[in-house]
């Protein structure tokens, strides 16, 4: 296939009749199982002194270590990934450039002195990107879509794959509509007959304000070239992988978050240990930790995520890759999995 079609927005939606759609109740989205945003335990009062007595280990002390890759002229034989640190990461095969949830702006918040990224681990930004074929979003969370870095990137990017509702907030950065598709859950963009992206569920919740979850927010399974990758965005553990791993199941490697997790709010991010169950679900025996490494959104060591999944994958059979920020990854041939944070502190 000639994949300069691309550039017209051509793409075919059905829906998948095995993984279930979106729940909408009174204008707002819903999860597939009750999911209190905070645990029974938890207050805004306790959440907000547990905040200002955060141990200083929440922010590592040391520069966080770079591999410094030419992606505009990444090539391989086999899918490489690239991750830029928290979720953010490049999915390039075949002269496809597939971006997911790119923040290059410095900081995770509606303003620039607010959680600051982590000294070494933002040197890659909207200079270093090759034109995106098709950028994913999973929800409008600011440390997921950032807006300075979606206006600038813009002129180099001639599809946009969104979560249904998030479409707002990209016309709001100039970004054209006929270059955007948003997909309920369940529903899939046939693009070609090698490659379709598939929204699918995840339990969490969005919002950009006081006003919340009035778009959707979704996992992804991308299917490439007979490769099947699970893009996981953020979810807390619950019953809705496994209609995921039943319809698709046996996936090549699985993009699933680990970090910023906490006691206060235990449904809407997983727990490290969790993944391991998620990938059983899924079918799948490699993971690739993200959503860490970049920014301290919780009150947990900054490190502790991956020391966490690293034990406890110790005694399991799943394959645990590593990569530094910017390191490529690459399916079948080259998966990194240094302890590049044990050294840090």
């Amino acid at each position: 296939m000639d994949f300069e079609m691309s550039k017209t927005h051509s793409m075919k939606i059905t829906k998948n009749p095995k993984i279930p759609s979106s729940l909408v109740k009174d204008g707002v989205f819903q999860n597939i199982e009750e999911t209190p945003q905070m645990a029974e335990e938890a207050s805004f009062f306790k959440i907000l002194k547990k905040q200002f007595s955060r141990p200083k280990s929440v922010k590592p002390n040391s520069e966080i270590p770079i591999v410094k890759t030419d992606l505009t002229n990444l090539s391989s034989e086999k899918p490489t990934i690239v991750w830029f640190g928290h979720s953010s990461y490049l999915i390039q095969y075949k002269k496809i450039n597939i971006l997911v949830d790119p923040v290059f702006c410095g900081y995770a918040s509606p303003f620039p002195f607010m959680i600051k990224s982590f000294t070494g681990a933002n040197n890659y930004g909207v200079e270093d990107m090759p034109v995106i074929d098709y950028h994913i979003q999973t929800h409008n969370h600011y440390d997921h879509l950032d807006k300075k870095s979606l206006k600038s990137l813009a002129a180099k990017t001639n599809n946009y794959i969104i979560p249904k509702g998030v479409k707002k907030d990209l016309l709001s950065c100039g970004i054209p509509s006929e270059k955007i598709t948003e997909l309920d859950w369940g529903e899939r963009a046939e693009i070609s007959s090698e490659l379709q992206i598939t929204a699918t569920p995840a339990r969490h919740f969005s919002g950009r304000g006081l006003k919340r979850n009035t778009s959707l927010w979704s996992s992804y399974v991308l299917e490439l070239f007979g490769y099947r990758l699970f893009l996981g965005g953020d979810s807390g553990f619950g019953n809705h992988f496994q209609p995921i791993g039943e319809t698709f199941g046996k996936f090549d490697l699985a993009i699933l978050e680990c970090g910023q997790y906490g006691e206060y709010w235990p449904y809407i991010h997983t727990f490290p240990e969790e993944l391991l169950k998620i990938a059983e679900t899924l079918q799948t025996k490699n993971i690739l930790p993200v959503h860490w490494a970049k920014f301290a959104l919780a009150h947990h060591p900054w490190k502790e995520p991956i020391e966490r999944l690293t034990k406890a994958a110790q005694n399991s059979e799943i394959n645990l890759f590593t990569p530094k920020i910017g390191e490529p990854l690459v399916l079948d041939e080259n998966y990194p999995t240094s302890k590049w944070w044990e050294n840090l502190d």
